[in-house]
């Protein structure tokens, strides 16, 4: 297929698909509204239709009163069920697929339904809309003139009872049509590769000679790809390797604690980096425009949302709004209900919203990934901004890191203590603790309450990690590659106990 073909059929497909679009932003809640009751309508005879009687449902107030909020373990024993073959639990057609994911904390494997239905209007939709979006921002792209390097997970796909399983990437890059290989490297062959640390060498192998225009995957592992194939070629830059790379599509974890490091390899002024929120689960939000912190909130892929304010979560008077009542500049716990059977699902994940016209948000973290040992209600945005306001000041880089409360004992005031290892170390470890710890205190008025006089809590503690200490933890978890990630947060010290000890080691 020829560069000025595909650009003919993607001008083509962004025009058809930018009015789809302008219906959104203009009658959000409406869409929204609409896609909730396509999806009880559809779902209204499978069992769990039949067990909240979803055909008589004809008001959201009524589907927020009888269907219950869900987490995986409610889903569990259905997921089984379905795996095994039984059709019609929660969704009316069968789901060959299921997306197997560790998620960042439980050894135990989850298996997230994706049906024909996900695959195609919401997570295949996504991938469309994102290069509709760069290419509208960016006329003289020349994208299409080479080939897009994707760093997948890397499990193979597994079948069992006539389903098949393995990372979501691996689902997306099996199922894809055969002329989309032709546009993307490494070979599927190598993508769906299951060790992690052979993989790389393949991908090395077969990449650094082709033309590659663009990165995607998940910030630290393709970093460990960028630093190897730098090693490998004995280049300064990636942009040695690849003359005519000009943007990088990443999402997974928060690109906060990566950014200056990409742009020391990749030194290009017109660079584009391009944010997605996606998961198991679905699709959710794309950057829309260039050089934006925001995601603009995607309303019409099978996906209908609902919020729980994280400051009643959990609590007696835990409240769950609709997108129409939400506010900018509050964090919300995101609960989806999805064109997969998933049901007013927790899906983990904590949002801010930017904007509410049209609907742009944040990720601000993990309802299980923050610390609130002391009342601080510390979470993965605040470490995050922190840490690269006094990397910046310090001149100092992170690799990893980790962090946990240090809990009170008798008369001794609580901390929070910290793992972190370093790409770049500061020069005095004592003036990076003090300069976080303010950088945090600015941040969040909870923590600066609590840390007010020692009141509470005493100042951070900093260890320093040895060299791939986060890398061997993976490795001995059998975690290397893909979407595991290292867990940032907790609330308890069962991830930084074991890294501690690792430490010593």
């Amino acid at each position: 297929m020829t560069i000025p073909l595909v650009n003919s059929i993607a001008s083509w497909f962004l025009k058809k698909r930018f009015h789809q679009i302008e219906l959104f932003l203009k009658y959000p809640n409406e869409v929204q509204e609409e896609l909730l009751f396509n999806l009880i309508e559809t779902a209204k005879d499978t069992q769990i239709g039949k067990a909240f009687d979803f055909a008589s449902i004809k008001s959201y107030k009524t589907f927020s009163e009888r269907v219950p909020v869900s987490s995986y373990e409610d889903y569990q024993d259905s997921i089984e069920r379905s795996r095994l073959g039984e059709n019609n639990i929660f969704w009316p057609r069968p789901i060959k697929w299921y997306a197997k994911s560790s998620g960042t904390t439980n050894s135990k494997s989850k298996f997230i339904p994706v049906s024909t239905e996900s695959l195609e209007d919401c997570h295949y939709a996504g991938s469309k809309d994102l290069l509709c979006m760069y290419l509208n921002n960016n006329e003289n792209s020349q994208l299409f003139t080479g080939k897009g390097l994707r760093l997948g997970g890397s499990k193979e796909l597994y079948k069992e009872n006539g389903t098949i399983f393995g990372d979501l990437s691996a689902i997306l890059i099996d199922n894809m049509p055969f002329w989309a290989e032709f546009s993307s490297t490494p070979s599927n062959k190598v993508s769906l590769m299951s060790d992690w640390e052979y993989k790389m060498k393949a991908i090395i192998e077969e990449t650094t000679n082709e033309n590659v225009t663009s990165l995607a995957g998940v910030p630290s592992w393709m970093l460990v790809l960028l630093n190897s194939v730098l090693e490998h070629t004995n280049k300064s830059n990636i942009l040695e390797i690849w003359p005519n790379l000009e943007a990088y599509f990443h999402g997974g974890i928060s690109f906060n604690p990566y950014v200056d490091q990409y742009k020391a390899i990749l030194p290009k002024s017109d660079f584009k980096y391009y944010e997605i929120y996606n998961a198991s689960e679905g699709f959710f939000a794309i950057q829309d425009r260039n050089n934006s912190n925001e995601l603009l909130l995607m309303l019409d892929y099978g996906i209908f949302y609902e919020f729980i304010p994280m400051d009643t979560y959990g609590t007696s008077k835990q409240k769950i709004i609709r997108l129409s009542d939400v506010e900018k500049g509050k964090n919300y716990a995101l609960l989806i209900t999805t064109n997969a059977g998933l049901w007013r699902y927790k899906i983990g994940d904590t949002i801010r919203f930017t904007s509410t016209n049209p609907y742009r948000i944040r990720v601000s973290g993990r309802t299980k990934h923050h610390i609130n040992a002391f009342g601080e209600e510390l979470i993965i945005e605040n470490a995050e901004n922190a840490l690269k306001k006094v990397c910046k000041t310090t001149d100092s880089e992170i690799v990893d890191y980790t962090a946990a409360p240090i809990f009170m004992k008798g008369k001794e005031k609580g901390a929070h203590e910290w793992l972190i290892e370093f790409k770049t170390p500061p020069k005095d470890i004592n003036q990076f603790n003090k300069l976080f710890d303010d950088a945090l205190k600015s941040l969040n008025s909870d923590y600066e309450a609590k840390r007010y006089n020692n009141m509470t809590l005493n100042s951070p503690k900093i260890n320093v990690a040895r060299e791939k200490l986060f890398y061997d933890w993976l490795k001995q978890n059998n975690k290397l590659g893909g979407q595991h990630k290292v867990p940032r947060l907790s609330n308890t010290r069962e991830y930084i106990n074991p890294l501690l000890d690792l430490n010593k080691n």
